[in-house]
């Protein structure tokens, strides 16, 4: 009889093999997503979510551990129900202000200039790349926490874009030239908080194959799978806590910033303007958007919220002020996460003049993410309405990219070049 059980577990094990669980650890939600992987599908079969407390998360990173355990494994029971199984391999995304993603050009003269370029070549420059983007981004985390010691892992990386003498190619593999110049995207963050994920994943007896710094999977879950992608857009994710911005230029994530204003800014100050207690404002915030409210009660709401809008126009301003090396910004902002579904926000994002010293070149139109416009994402739980979940499904398209790097031997060299990177 024991024998019989342990076939059946180990069949069990086997099935559940290509199903991987997105969980999206947000300052207001835990999100959860359990997927199964099919071909070059994945089908999202569980969904669950559930609140965090104030103190769990600080911008927009762990800050108790326990708890945060607690509410990933109420969010993981919702969605296992759902899916009826259990996933064991898990991607979790990393947020918060000092998460840092940047693409850094890198030019390498190569000393035979006629010898045709092989993978040794490439994987020596690439190290070269990333010991100088890992150096960058010390220094500025450095600067921000104001410790010379903090400690920094890389999160993910990607290439962007590889040109040999000028031009672009899309497998530098066998080409003769002088420059190459390569294009990647690394993401950095302090190892207390990769640390901490860590922990949360071992508690739940989850198998970490990714952790993906949140806006770098919101730009995977739009740009897909094609390596050809001429997707272009800006990408704001407003959650609870922070707001992620990621410039995406021709299928390539030109570079990730985080700044620590969501929606928990807004409560906060209907909630001291207006003498509400922190529930009672944020359920008349929610309901500015369905009218439901007497007008001069979302009239005073909607003044009281004017100031904190200020401040987060500018902090959208001074992200994208910070990309130096585009010619001109996407004139496609792209909205997620809970904290745009304030309407205010989204008008102000349209109407104002924020936009005019910045490098655009017409004014920006503003849309929301819908779920079914998530490459290669396909809802079967019937549970994924809004846009409050793209982050969580674009994780699945990281932890996917790891997955099927994994399982194929007969990868292409991107894939290949971007399982080095993620070593």
């Amino acid at each position: 009889n024991s024998v019989s059980m342990l076939f059946n577990n180990k069949q069990k094990e086997d099935l559940s093999d290509n199903h991987i669980v997105a969980l999206d650890i947000g300052t207001e939600f835990v999100k959860a997503l359990v997927a199964e992987i099919d071909g070059d599908e994945i089908r999202v079969i569980g969904v669950g979510r559930a609140r965090q407390n104030v103190a769990d998360m600080h911008s927009g990173a762990i800050a108790d551990i326990a708890s945060v355990v607690q509410n990933c494994e109420n969010a993981l029971i919702e969605a296992e129900d759902q899916a009826e199984i259990q996933a064991k391999k898990a991607v979790i995304g990393i947020a918060g202000e000092l998460v840092k993603g940047a693409t850094n050009t890198i030019k390498y003269r190569r000393p035979q200039p006629n010898r045709p370029l092989d993978e040794a070549e490439m994987e020596f420059i690439i190290d070269k790349i990333q010991e100088r983007a890992q150096l960058k981004a010390q220094r500025e985390i450095a600067l921000e926490t104001g410790n010379q010691e903090a400690e920094i892992k890389l999160v993910n990386s990607a290439i962007v874009g590889i040109h040999i003498d000028g031009y672009k190619v899309s497998n530098p593999i066998g080409f003769q030239g002088k420059d190459v110049s390569i294009q990647i995207y690394t993401a950095f963050a302090p190892t207390v908080h990769i640390g901490a994920i860590e922990r949360v994943a071992n508690e739940l007896a989850l198998d970490l194959i990714a952790v993906a710094a949140e806006p770098f999977a919101v730009a995977r879950s739009v740009v897909g799978s094609d390596s050809s992608s001429n997707f272009t857009a800006i990408l704001a994710d407003v959650g609870g806590g922070t707001t992620d911005i990621a410039v995406v230029n021709d299928g390539g994530v030109e570079g990730t910033k985080m700044f620590g204003i969501g929606g928990r800014s807004f409560t906060n100050q209907i909630a001291n303007e207006l003498s509400l207690s922190y529930k009672n404002a944020e359920k008349l915030k929610i309901n500015l958007s369905n009218e439901k409210l007497k007008s001069t009660i979302a009239k005073q709401a909607i003044d009281a919220i004017d100031n904190t809008l200020d401040v987060w126009i500018s902090g959208v301003e001074l992200a994208l002020s910070d990309f130096e090396n585009v010619d001109y910004l996407p004139s496609k902002i792209l909205l997620c996460g809970g904290g745009s579904s304030l309407e205010s926000l989204v008008e102000r994002l349209e109407n104002d003049d924020w936009w005019q010293e910045l490098p655009f070149n017409k004014k920006p139109i503003v849309k929301h993410i819908k779920p079914s416009e998530v490459s290669g994402v396909i809802d079967e739980s019937g549970k994924i309405n809004d846009h409050t979940f793209i982050t969580a499904m674009g994780l699945l398209r990281v932890g996917y990219d790891t997955y099927s790097t994994d399982e194929n031997a007969s990868e292409g060299f991107r894939d290949k070049l971007n399982r080095i990177l993620r070593a």
